[in-house]
């Protein structure tokens, strides 16, 4: 439904990446992850709550069911910060190999002397 019934331009490349839904099922939230930067994110989450409202009359429809529950949207950062953990661990690998041969090299040039 993301990719292409939605026809509000505020909604940038997204998908969703998890559905929390509340016990009692009255309400869930939706957690979407946006192609973009910040302000994609927050205008895709702005089209999103206007559109929420015919995502739920379709939902409704095509689960063939009486309730849906009422629905929230948020941003998934989840992927962007797995992806900077992953960057600040490389470089602190790469620190910690260049001072564990700095240190050997220390060693070694001591050991001749």
């Amino acid at each position: 439904m993301l990719e292409g019934e939605l026809s509000d331009p505020r909604i940038a490349p997204s998908y969703v990446t998890d559905v929390v839904l509340a016990p009692g099922g009255k309400s869930a939230r939706i957690y979407v992850a946006v192609h973009g930067n910040e302000q994609e994110e927050e205008s895709t989450l702005q089209g999103l709550m206007t559109a929420r409202a015919y995502i739920r009359s379709q939902l409704r429809e095509r689960m063939g069911v009486r309730h849906v529950p009422d629905l929230t949207f948020a941003i998934d950062r989840s992927e962007k910060m797995t992806g900077r953990m992953e960057e600040l661990l490389n470089r602190l690998r790469k620190r910690e190999k260049r001072s564990s041969v700095a240190v050997a090299q220390a060693a070694e040039a001591s050991h001749k002397s």
